[in-house]
């Protein structure tokens, strides 16, 4: 119910690009532009795929009143990421894989916070060691349209206005790729869907 109250809220449309819906493995990586990104990236999965993909968000933001702790934690079943205790024996990377397991998808936002302009920013390098990580894992491009006009930053309600979510083609971590390259290709991936 919360998923098809978020697809009316927003207005979205789904496209699916060159892939298709599967309950394979997944990490989902979007451009990100309002708190309402994972919600509806989420909700715009069909249930048996939804099932089994866990937002990642900002701990900070998302533990923060009684309403948004019960939304990421019991809803959402979201990851929740602590940005200001970061360690290097306690990487996000290393809590996301050993929290998928073998099954499990995740939804993330390799610019690491939300855009001021829409623009799509540089990607951070999680991205990147996921993939290194995980090279069995399927990542999928999603580009995000319209949501920042939905939920303007500094917003708490909702505009009624169209979105589209579209999901692209799976691409990997290709043999001796490059960080920055590979971090490139992955945000063409996400511009690419904005046509």
């Amino acid at each position: 119910m919360l998923a098809a109250l978020a697809r009316l809220l927003s207005g979205a449309s789904v496209r699916w690009i060159s892939s298709q819906p599967d309950t394979c493995q997944r990490v989902y990586f979007a451009n990100h532009t309002s708190h309402l990104d994972a919600l509806v990236v989420w909700a715009s999965l069909p249930q048996p795929v939804r099932e089994l993909t866990r937002p990642v968000a900002a701990k900070d933001y998302w533990s923060r009143g009684v309403v948004r702790r019960w939304l990421a934690e019991e809803v959402f079943d979201a990851l929740l990421i602590d940005r200001t205790d970061i360690k290097v024996h306690q990487s996000p990377v290393d809590l996301m894989l050993r929290e998928i397991g073998t099954t499990r998808s995740l939804i993330v936002f390799p610019e690491g916070s939300r855009s001021v302009t829409g623009e799509v920013g540089e990607f951070k390098s999680g991205l990147y060691y996921l993939a290194k990580k995980r090279p069995d894992i399927e990542l999928v491009p999603v580009h995000i349209d319209n949501l920042n006009r939905v939920l303007p930053r500094g917003e708490f309600l909702p505009v009624p206005l169209l979105s589209c979510i579209s999901f692209g083609p799976p691409l990997w971590l290709e043999r001796d790729e490059a960080k920055a390259e590979f971090l490139a290709r992955a945000r063409r991936a996400v511009l690419a869907l904005k046509e």
